[in-house]
């Protein structure tokens, strides 16, 4: 039942997904916004589909370690609408950590880095997926059939909620009122995919964004006045974008790293586990390292005016 529910899913969702990027193309037009590149888009859709083809060839094991794992579950549920909230909140927790750690650990992020390459944010960048994800993603919801979900239950949730994660990229939706405290909108989510030091690993959640204030990960989007304008894509663009270079550039700098002479094991096992950005020797900088730049950048640029003699 639960994969006639997620065919459902599909066929609802993506004439829906046809819909808003139609008008957010036509918005863009209207507004002279450049939020779309035929370059860009097809790369997300390149994307997506190598994400699907690697997604439909480990189903069916994935599937099978989660329902081994479900036969040793030590929980079960009586009522059916506990159930599906509990799984709704309970999965979005652990792919928050999930998220967080694509960003925190280099052999990760060198996976989920193609979902931050683009230089634009709108509906279609929600497509460019992780392409590896697929292979260790079902890891982090080994717990959630230990607790007594069905598999196929944790897969429809997960597209269920991926659904909103691709309708919060966009630059066409201001702030949300009160759903601000509650759910990851499009304000959270364009800080999520800015490269300004401030914004860098920023609002990981996929549908809540409690767990960001939870675990200090939270940074609303700020006003010209206060802050910079958004300027989105990595800190280092990829030098040449080719069909290659979009997915393994950065395992490429990876072996490009282990492969120096001056460098013991303990820095390449930083290297390899450490967060994205770290140098033995500061010749790159991680995103805690670029914001205390930028914050030491601020005090000395106030530091400067205040001193500035008016006559």
């Amino acid at each position: 039942m639960e994969a006639i529910y997620e065919q459902l899913l599909i066929l609802v969702s993506t004439p829906l997904y046809l819909v808003i990027i139609g008008v957010e193309v036509l918005l863009s037009n209207y507004h002279h916004k450049r939020v779309y590149s035929w370059k860009d888009t097809a790369a997300n859709v390149y994307l997506m589909l190598l994400n699907a083809f690697i997604d439909l060839l480990v189903r069916s094991g994935y599937l099978l370690v989660l329902n081994y794992f479900f036969h040793w579950q030590f929980v079960s549920f009586s009522h059916p609408v506990v159930y599906w909230i509990m799984l709704l909140v309970l999965e979005d927790f652990l792919y928050y950590w999930l998220h967080r750690f694509d960003h925190e650990v280099r052999l990760f992020w060198a996976v989920h880095v193609t979902h931050h390459s683009s230089s634009q944010l709108n509906f279609s960048v929600g497509f460019r997926s992780s392409v590896f994800q697929p292979l260790y993603r079902f890891i982090y919801f080994i717990p959630l059939a230990l607790l007594g979900f069905r598999p196929l239950d944790i897969v429809f949730i997960y597209s269920a909620t991926q659904i909103w994660g691709i309708f919060v990229h966009t630059e066409f939706i201001d702030k949300m009122g009160w759903l601000e405290h509650i759910l990851v909108t499009p304000s959270h989510h364009r800080v999520h995919h800015a490269s300004n030091p401030k914004y860098l690993d920023m609002n990981l959640g996929m549908f809540l964004i409690i767990w960001d204030k939870l675990f200090g990960t939270f940074q609303p989007e700020l006003s010209a006045e206060k802050y910079q304008p958004l300027k989105y894509g990595l800190t280092k663009p990829i030098e040449k974008e080719t069909p290659v270079t979009i997915v393994l550039h950065e395992w490429a700098s990876i072996c490009q790293d282990l492969r120096r002479d001056d460098i013991g094991w303990k820095q390449k096992l930083l290297y390899t586990f450490g967060p994205p950005g770290w140098s033995h020797d500061g010749s790159r900088l991680t995103s805690d390292q670029l914001r205390e730049l930028e914050a030491d950048e601020a005090i000395v640029h106030d530091a400067a005016n205040n001193n500035v003699v008016q006559l």
